[in-house]
């Protein structure tokens, strides 16, 4: 056998490569823990702020729909809520928003949900563009990039109903397949409603030529996939063949985007961590104690006085906060070294939480690390709280299936001797 040559080994690696991208999308469990993140941090913020609601970004909020108006006029950003500065108006928004934001958290309809939920997030987001804590800022990209990732593969209403209706062949047992619905009458439903909504909004004149250009897009887009999907279901090679090019289509969209949303999570640290190097108080080793003493952050007083007062603790903590920003990207070539780091992260940003008072700054971000999570890791923790709800299920009354009964004995019968034969014989 021949020595295979650079050209060859190269080509084989592509061709592998090609292969992975387009039959599968990759990282089931990592998307679908960020759209449980996403989706948990925006619908846990909007009710939080509930009672504010008006002020924030409603009709009594400081920046007015005048000021907002002028705002869109120059940087065409999208809002929904520019279209009435009506209370009535603004109330059904909020609650839609909410209603998307629980639907992508549990993956209910999740193609439809998404776009859903984007549309919440921007409308609001830009109706009021100071009311945030950075936290906001990578909520409103993520919402953008989940609208094409196919992030309910597992952990999902979408997957529960794909296996009950294929027969537990509508995804692969590891997530790592399609889930493929056609789809019942709630799907069919949200699409003909949607396309009524975008209909009248269009003709209104409610959004520009790109937006317009978008969203019809998708609504056609979705119709298209419910329609393939059901004629392949009744068979035709055809239709099967249209069907598998949609899937690597899909597969290649889903993929482009996860490789988008880890680069992103890279530049938010670099650019953090490089940008903090400048600065002279995070050079002396005091930029944390800062914080510590305002008292817009510091939901414990006492605590936080306590660590501020200690000077070794806030000397490492600065320090330890741009080492391990500046070093993440690095840390992604050594699988150990990026496990070991980003289980730093994460605690830091839990420490942010309870310190600083940020907690949904801090959930957005462990939302976007948990796409660097290990598989095994997320399968466990999957397994963990399934678990871990079933048994609470059990302890409510009425709430789980008793155990089945033991089936009565029954005499044991004398174990059948093989006749001899050459099957004894070795």
């Amino acid at each position: 056998m021949g020595v295979e040559g650079p050209r060859v080994r190269i080509e084989r690696c592509v061709s592998r490569g090609l292969s992975r991208v387009t039959a599968q999308a990759l990282g089931p469990y990592q998307t679908a823990i960020v759209r449980i993140g996403f989706g948990a941090a925006w619908l846990l913020f909007l009710l939080r702020e509930w009672p504010h609601r008006q002020e924030l970004y409603g009709p009594d909020s400081p920046w007015s729909w005048g000021l907002a108006r002028q705002l869109i006029d120059t940087n065409d950003a999208f809002t929904v809520l520019m279209w009435s500065s009506s209370d009535s108006w603004f109330q059904l928004v909020y609650l839609v928003a909410v209603a998307a934001a629980a639907a992508v958290l549990v993956g209910w309809h999740t193609r439809a949900a998404t776009v859903l939920f984007m549309v919440g997030v921007l409308s609001l987001q830009n109706r009021s563009v100071f009311m945030g804590d950075g936290g906001d800022n990578i909520i409103h990209l993520m919402a953008m990039y989940l609208v094409f990732t196919r992030c309910a593969q597992v952990w999902s209403l979408d997957a529960r109903r794909a296996k009950r209706a294929d027969g537990d062949g509508g995804a692969d047992g590891d997530g790592s397949g399609p889930v493929r619905t056609v789809g019942g009458t709630g799907g069919v439903v949200l699409w003909a409603v949607f396309g009524a909504v975008l209909l009248g909004s269009t003709v209104a004149g409610g959004f520009s030529l790109g937006w317009a250009l978008f969203y019809w897009a998708m609504w056609a887009v979705h119709g298209l996939w419910w329609a393939v999907n059901r004629a392949a279901a009744r068979g035709g090679a055809a239709v099967r063949e249209m069907r598998d090019v949609c899937d690597i289509l899909a597969n290649l969209a889903h993929n482009g985007v996860l490789l988008v949303i880890m680069i992103e999570v890279c530049l938010v640290y670099s650019t953090a961590g490089w940008f903090k190097i400048q600065g002279t108080r995070w050079q002396d080793g005091t930029a944390v104690y800062y914080p510590m003493n305002l008292d817009y952050f510091t939901p414990w007083p006492e605590l936080s006085h306590l660590l501020a007062g200690n000077g070794l603790m806030i000397f490492l903590v600065t320090y330890g906060t741009v080492a391990t920003q500046v070093a993440f990207p690095f840390t992604l070539l050594n699988r150990r070294a990026k496990n070991v780091l980003l289980t730093f992260m994460i605690l830091e940003h839990l420490s942010i939480a309870v310190l600083l008072g940020l907690p949904f700054f801090s959930l957005a971000m462990i939302a976007a690390d948990a796409v660097f999570l290990p598989t095994v890791f997320l399968v466990w923790l999957g397994r963990r709280t399934t678990a871990l709800g079933g048994r609470a299920r059990r302890l409510m009354p009425g709430g789980g299936p008793r155990p089945p009964e033991p089936a009565p004995e029954q005499p044991a019968e004398a174990p059948k001797v093989p006749a001899p034969g050459p099957a004894w014989r070795s």
